[in-house]
C-alpha cells in the first residue's frame, strides 16, 4: 500500500516513515512544505495521504488545502489528516467530500501505534476515521442548529459516538448499555436528523458529517432494497 506523508517536524517525519515501512507500507514521498504536497499527490497518487494541516511557509491550513485540491484532481483519493489543531472550516469542507475514504485525528492522541496503523488502513479502505475531540467540536459548532438541538443528551453522546466510526456494539460496550438501547437511539437520531438509518457504517458516519456540514440537501435518500439515491432539491451529495 503506497502512502504519501506531508509533516514538517523532521522526527515526527522520520518515524511515520518507520512506523509504516514496519507494518508493509510503501512510503513513496515524504514532504515538508505545503508547495510539495499537491505535487507529491499528484505526481504518486498514492493509496492513501497522511497530512498535517499547519506546514510552511505560513503554517496555517496548507496541508487541509492541498488535500482537498488533490481530490479534485484524484476524485476519492483517501487522506488521513494528522494535526494538532482542529480547523473547522477546511475540516468540514473536506470531511463533506463524500468520495473516498478520510480521516481527522490529532497527534497528542494518538498513543497507539497499531491503533494508527489501523486507522491509515481504515481510511485506505474507503472508512472514515474520526478523533474524538473533532466529533466534539464539529458537534459543539452545530449546537444551536435545528433539528441537532431536538436531540436528547444520550443521543448526542450515541451521535458522537456513530461519526467516530464505531459499532452499535462498540457504542453499547462504551455507554455500558445493550445493543436494543443503542439502535433505539440510532432510528431516534436518524429520525430526527431526517435521514433513513442504515446497516452500513461508513454511510451513516459520512451522513452524520454532512449534516454536520450544514446542508439538509444533502442528506441521502434511501429506498429498501435499492442504493441510496440524492435528495431531489439543493446541491448533490465516517460506517
Amino acid at each position: 500500500m503506497r502512502v504519501v506523508i506531508a509533516e514538517d517536524l523532521a522526527l515526527l517525519r522520520d518515524g511515520l516513515i518507520r512506523i509504516l515501512e514496519a507494518f508493509g507500507f510503501e512510503v513513496v514521498a515524504a514532504v515538508d512544505n505545503g508547495p510539495s504536497v499537491l505535487s507529491a499527490l499528484v505526481t504518486h497518487r498514492p493509496d492513501v495521504a497522511v497530512l498535517d494541516v499547519r506546514l510552511p511557509p505560513t503554517f496555517t491550513d496548507e496541508g487541509l488545502q492541498a488535500a482537498i485540491q488533490a481530490r479534485a484532481e484524484i476524485p476519492g483519493l483517501p487522506i488521513l489528516v494528522l494535526s494538532q489543531h482542529v480547523e473547522q472550516l477546511y475540516a468540514r469542507e473536506l470531511l463533506s467530500d463524500r468520495a473516498g475514504g478520510v480521516g481527522y485525528l490529532l497527534k497528542d492522541r494518538v498513543s497507539n501505534v497499531a491503533q494508527f496503523v489501523d486507522a491509515v488502513r481504515r481510511v485506505a479502505g474507503g472508512g472514515t476515521v474520526m478523533d474524538p475531540e473533532v466529533v466534539s467540536q464539529l458537534l459543539a459548532s452545530r449546537s444551536g442548529a435545528q433539528p441537532l438541538q431536538e436531540l436528547t443528551a444520550r443521543e448526542r453522546e450515541v451521535l458522537g459516538l456513530m461519526a467516530e466510526g464505531r459499532s452499535n456494539a462498540a457504542i453499547a460496550a462504551r455507554l455500558f448499555v445493550t445493543e436494543k438501547a443503542v439502535s433505539k437511539h440510532i432510528n431516534n437520531i436518524f429520525s430526527k436528523l431526517r435521514m433513513p438509518p442504515s446497516d452500513d457504517d461508513n454511510r451513516r458516519v459520512l451522513a452524520v458529517l454532512t449534516y454536520l456540514n450544514g446542508d439538509d440537501s444533502q442528506l441521502p435518500v434511501s429506498v429498501p432494497g435499492r442504493a441510496p439515491r440524492r435528495a431531489a432539491a439543493g446541491p448533490s451529495l465516517p460506517g
